[in-house]
């Protein structure tokens, strides 16, 4: 009898492992593909990054080739998302866009890696292929106005979020108020983020996106 149980627990414990080894083996695939459907998703977020802030807090130590450039708002994102949450790494059987396809958008994502980044993280889930994703990224991008007096200033100053909030609105007066918030990090304006329906009008961002940063003295760098 006892011998009988060591058997059935031996065959039990190599079915266990090769199960775990089985779960172990495609890991790197869930990573890579969250699973959700290309094409199906609710709205749009397009982000803006203000570059002088990004390159001080991060892009100056990585040497990053938009640091050297004069760029104010570039495009950090453009995001398919739910009403709550968001798709990415989407399965997509459309060609990954070319070397020189990403690098024509670095006028507005600042470099060409970042442009290929957005593709394979977000663009892969918009259901488009890779270059009407991006001309879409460039049509909204070209529609929003940007407010034009922080291209003005020459020194490093604190600001409350809010008037950031209140220049885009006043910007863009078909807007309601929800349908930008302002993010920070590391004490300094981060991103302004644009709520879009997927034919690129303005909405309210859904309330997991309406986050908007709180700071009353949030640092802003000047254009280089």
């Amino acid at each position: 009898m006892a011998a009988w149980q060591g058997s059935g627990y031996h065959r039990h414990m190599i079915r266990r492992t090769s199960a775990f080894a089985l779960l172990i083996a495609t890991a790197p695939l869930a990573t890579w593909a969250d699973g959700e459907r290309a094409g199906d998703f609710d709205y749009y977020v397009l982000s803006l990054s203000w570059s002088p802030n990004w390159c001080k807090l991060e892009g100056d130590a990585r040497n990053a080739e938009q640091c050297d450039k004069d760029f104010g708002w570039v495009v950090h994102g453009f995001w398919p998302q739910y009403e709550d949450g968001w798709p990415a790494y989407c399965p997509t059987v459309t060609n990954p866009p070319s070397r020189q396809m990403t690098a024509a958008q670095a006028d507005i994502f600042g470099a060409g890696g970042a442009a290929w980044y957005q593709w394979k993280k977000h663009g892969t889930c918009s259901g488009l292929d890779a270059a009407t994703y991006y001309d879409t990224v460039r049509e909204a991008f070209g529609q929003v106005n940007r407010p034009e007096v922080l291209r003005k200033i020459d020194r490093t100053f604190k600001i409350p979020a809010k008037v950031i909030e209140d220049a885009f609105l006043q910007a863009n007066p078909d807007w309601e108020p929800d349908t930008v918030t302002i993010t920070c990090t590391g004490g300094h304006i981060q991103e302004a983020r644009v709520c879009l329906t997927k034919d690129l009008s303005p909405r309210a961002c859904a309330p997991d996106t309406r986050r908007d940063c709180t700071l009353g003295d949030a640092l802003l760098e000047p254009l280089r």
